[in-house]
């Protein structure tokens, strides 16, 4: 029998757990701990804050898993629209990115390791633990610059699914594709200007509220695509 349920919900649900896991490691915690060209600083931080530390690199975990739910919902959702793009919104909005997630928590991880001072690392005296700890916080934050090309990736595909779609709202989808060039736009930023990749982003907020507007909308409203164009699921 066909599914009661509404896909459109459950994808925004998922959404809605990756916003709200999301900016724990991405917004809260280095806003908390880390300072800015202050390698001791940023170490005696995590130092004295690891359970903090540790929960920031258990929710990128978590948010990993999470993206993969995801795209699979998003591909439940428009596997009927178009399948081609719905396969491009999963490549590039959750497998690759939950690399770069994974990725991320071993550098976290050896940053902790650095600032623990565990006994192998003996052979370093305490500022040069400091400046590996943050190097290795450095290289995360280059990982999160690289997950922003398939930030921006994934949304062209998931624009025109929702444009195609004619069960969602057409400017959301026209919304979302300003957004994925406004992560390209800040991605390339970080890459080769580097010193105004935080005036692009203050200015990229308008164009980044589209994935907030398309998660709200699909968590109050949901969305259900067509009868005929939705799969059967077996009772």
């Amino acid at each position: 029998m066909i599914s009661t349920r509404n896909p459109g919900r459950i994808a925004g649900l998922w959404y809605l757990a990756l916003t709200i896991l999301g900016p724990l490691r991405l917004i809260y915690i280095p806003g908390k701990l880390f300072v800015s060209g202050n390698a001791a600083a940023t170490a005696g931080n995590i130092a004295a804050h690891q359970t903090l530390f540790r929960l920031g690199i258990a929710t990128d975990l978590i948010c990993a898993v999470i993206l993969i739910f995801l795209v699979l919902a998003f591909y439940r959702l428009f596997d009927g629209v178009d399948q081609n793009l719905a396969v491009q919104v999963a490549i590039f909005g959750g497998g690759m990115p939950a690399v770069i997630d994974v990725g991320g928590v071993v550098s976290d991880a050896a940053a902790l390791t650095m600032v623990r001072g565990a006994n192998f690392l003996s052979a370093f005296d305490k500022p040069q633990r400091d400046a590996l700890t943050m190097l290795f916080l450095i290289l995360r934050d280059h990982q999160n610059t690289a997950a922003e090309i398939l930030w921006g990736l994934w949304l062209i595909p998931l624009a025109r699914l929702v444009y195609k779609s004619r069960f969602l709202p057409r400017f959301l989808g026209v919304w979302l594709a300003i957004n994925g060039l406004a992560y390209l736009t800040m991605s390339f930023t970080g890459i080769f200007l580097p010193q105004y990749q935080g005036n692009v982003f203050t200015y990229s907020q308008p164009a980044l509220a589209a994935e907030l507007a398309l998660m709200l909308w699909l968590v109050i409203k949901g969305a259900q695509p067509p009868l005929g164009t939705q799969p059967a699921e077996v009772a």
